[in-house]
């Protein structure tokens, strides 16, 4: 047990801090998106994240989002983990077959109004995996996007202007 609290104290703090440009720019985008938050939603939106057959690219960056560093809570927009609750639906990877049905049922399961947010570039097309016998490609493909979000994986950065992007479509 000693050693391993030598380990940590010798190791110190690892984490860095946003470059001054990435900064500027979720701090913008957060700021907009507080905005039309409050606005349209009192004060919090709740994402619900579906992983439709992804290679968990996108599902590390949406976790970053999350972290200290971006602190997506702070410009009110959190996560749920039912679709009960949900305003926003958040899909990665493309459309697996397997998971069309489950899909499916958490769209239907979420209240009006819905917002449907694809992620990655999986999400918009099917990315490398396409159109196959397992794959339906992108999440348009099964659902009604309201909007897309590309990169593979995307930034934390582009994962909320694609979300405020969605919020300004209702």
């Amino acid at each position: 047990m000693l050693k391993i609290f030598h380990q940590i104290f010798r190791t110190g703090i690892v984490t860095e801090p946003l470059d001054h440009v990435e900064e500027a720019k979720v701090t913008l985008t957060g700021s907009m998106l507080e905005e039309e938050v409050m606005k349209r939603f009192s004060g919090s939106v709740a994402i619900r994240l579906v992983d439709a057959g992804s290679c968990n690219g996108c599902e590390l960056e949406i976790s970053a989002v999350t972290n200290s560093i971006y602190n997506c809570e702070r410009f009110g927009i959190h996560f749920t983990a039912s679709p009960r609750f949900a305003d926003l639906l958040l899909v990665t990877g493309p459309v697996s077959r397997n998971m069309e049905i489950a899909l499916r049922r958490t769209y239907n399961a979420m209240p009006s109004p819905k917002l449907v947010v694809a992620v990655g570039d999986c999400g918009y097309n099917g990315g490398i995996f396409g159109c196959s016998y397992a794959s339906l490609g992108g999440v348009g493909n099964v659902l009604p996007v309201d909007a897309y979000i590309h990169g593979c994986p995307p930034t934390p950065s582009q994962i909320l202007n694609g979300i405020l992007k969605a919020i300004r479509k209702i």
